[in-house]
């Protein structure tokens, strides 16, 4: 990762009108990309839950929430931040911010059920279902540009496959560094998760 930083810092090109702050692009979509996989897998392992009913499943969909809003932070910090220069203001209520921060605040909900819902098994139900749900703001959130107003559709515009090598390839690499260190960092969790619910059992 301090590879990957260093390379967006010294050998990605400057894009006009956007300057220092298109740099930020080189995190903010492969943070979007890890926090959008990480939601993916809370569904998949709800839905497991409710198919085999294993504690597996409830850890792993804790372990991807507790990642995926990890990431998703970084996206709601870092797009204003790019985007600024275009915008001239931090926020606008931009299409896909706008529902990313939606879908944020769904999983500052699963959290705080997790944390007060009372009995373990039947918050592990309804967490396996809000897993489920929320991950409809998913699509939402890339179509959701082609239904908002047209005024505020200002947000910076990438069309990968049209971009040079020197853009192109140093995305391409930042976005396999994210999704290995996500992958590092949801077996790292998974295994803490499964020792706190051990610990929690033998007492």
């Amino acid at each position: 990762m301090i590879f990957n930083i260093w390379n967006i810092i010294v050998n990605t090109p400057m894009v006009p009108d956007q300057h220092w702050a298109q740099k930020i692009f080189y995190v903010h979509v492969p943070s979007a990309w890890v926090g959008f996989l990480s939601y993916f897998i809370v569904m998949v392992a709800g839905i497991m839950y409710f198919i085999k009913g294993d504690e597996h499943w409830d850890i792993v969909g804790l372990a991807a929430a507790e990642i995926g809003t990890l990431f998703i932070s970084l996206v709601l910090i870092t797009g204003p931040i790019w985007a600024t220069p275009i915008w001239g203001q931090p926020w606008i209520w931009e299409p896909r911010l706008t529902t990313t921060l939606i879908l944020f605040l769904i999983y500052i909900g699963y959290f705080m059920m997790r944390a007060f819902g009372g009995h373990a098994e039947r918050v592990k139900r309804y967490a396996a279902s809000l897993g489920i749900i929320a991950f409809v703001d998913v699509p939402i959130i890339f179509v959701s540009v082609k239904f908002w107003a047209p005024e505020i559709q200002s947000h910076p515009q990438v069309e990968m496959t049209s971009q040079p090598p020197g853009i192109l390839i140093p995305f391409l690499l930042s976005l396999g560094i994210f999704t290995v260190l996500y992958g590092l960092m949801l077996k790292y969790r998974i295994h803490v998760i499964q020792i706190n619910y051990k610990r929690v059992a033998d007492v």
